[in-house]
């Protein structure tokens, strides 16, 4: 499932780790970015063995064909599935009427607040169970899911490879962080993607659900250059006990679970701005707002149910 992995990429690095000899070597970037684009399979002294075959197996499957096709059909209906089943007794869904109405050739980016491993799953699967046909992706902590052989089998059964592109912890890895900012770009100018990110960068543990921790740069990097719809969703009553959550499903005793969208979000002339880390943070930090916004109105909803 998606976790807390920062998605900011280290939005303030400058990106100057060289990749080993040998690598690709793409020329100036493209669109708003301010670097050129860097590929993650370029930097192979950050990365172990097992995380280089990992990313280069996942890569592949986004490429037209079977292996693209059958995950493309395995997360509409078996993956938003089986998230159906076992949240649908106490979620409640508003806002569907400010959506815009998806094109599968067209990517889009969806933005939520980050309370749990699961809310973007949550959000997804509402959506592709009610035919979105758009391929999943969230970038995802590298440990364990790409670390480790057992994290690939992971990832394919429980998200059917929407656990990509991965995020690294580690401070002496943070050129790596930027290379999968760029891989999210990418996968999103090419189509047919939807992406989900979080703002905060990571998950919030505090005890309000409405007191968001501060916007994360790298977000508004992938806005800036993907130049797509983004549709901001705040969701609340998930928890991270996945075992209670579920049964509190089918005893329909548990606390609801309320997703409520926006319309896609008017960046008021931003996104043609110079690109640098400071606009990007202002992005992140608008995209922000209109989270919180949304959150005030489920904090109305949440009242009305009780």
């Amino acid at each position: 499932m998606t976790n807390g992995a920062r998605a900011d990429g280290a939005a303030g690095v400058s990106g100057a780790v060289a990749p080993k000899s040998g690598g690709s070597t793409r020329g100036a970037a493209r669109g708003a970015q301010v670097t050129r684009e860097r590929e993650l399979l370029d930097f192979e002294g950050l990365l172990s063995p097992i995380e280089r075959r990992q990313i280069a197996f996942v890569r592949r499957t986004f490429e037209p064909g079977v292996f693209d096709r059958v995950i493309r059909v395995a997360q509409r209906y078996v993956g938003s599935n089986w998230i159906e089943q076992c949240t649908k007794n106490i979620r409640h869904v508003h806002g569907l009427e400010r959506l815009p109405k998806f094109d599968p050739k067209k990517s889009y980016l969806v933005v939520a607040n980050h309370r749990s491993f699961f809310d973007l799953y949550v959000v997804t699967a509402y959506l592709v169970n009610r035919g979105m046909p758009h391929r999943l992706l969230f970038p995802v902590r590298s440990k364990f899911f790409y670390d480790e052989p057992l994290g690939l089998f992971v990832n394919g059964v429980m998200s059917f490879f929407a656990m990509y592109p991965p995020v690294f912890r580690e401070r002496h890895r943070a050129a790596l962080n930027l290379a999968s900012l760029d891989e999210t770009i990418r996968l999103l100018r090419r189509g047919g993607m939807f992406v989900g990110l979080h703002p905060e960068g990571t998950r919030n543990k505090g005890d309000d659900p409405y007191a968001l921790l501060p916007a994360q740069g790298g977000v508004g990097r992938v806005i800036q250059a993907a130049r797509v719809d983004v549709i901001p969703v705040f969701v609340n009553g998930l928890g991270n006990d996945l075992g209670k959550q579920i049964a509190g499903n089918f005893t329909r005793k548990g606390p609801p679970i309320i997703v409520n969208f926006g319309e896609p979000i008017d960046f008021q002339g931003m996104l043609d701005e110079p690109p640098s880390p400071r606009l990007h943070r202002r992005i992140s930090e608008h995209a922000l707002e209109q989270i919180r916004i949304l959150g005030e109105e489920e904090r109305a909803i949440r009242a009305r149910l009780r």
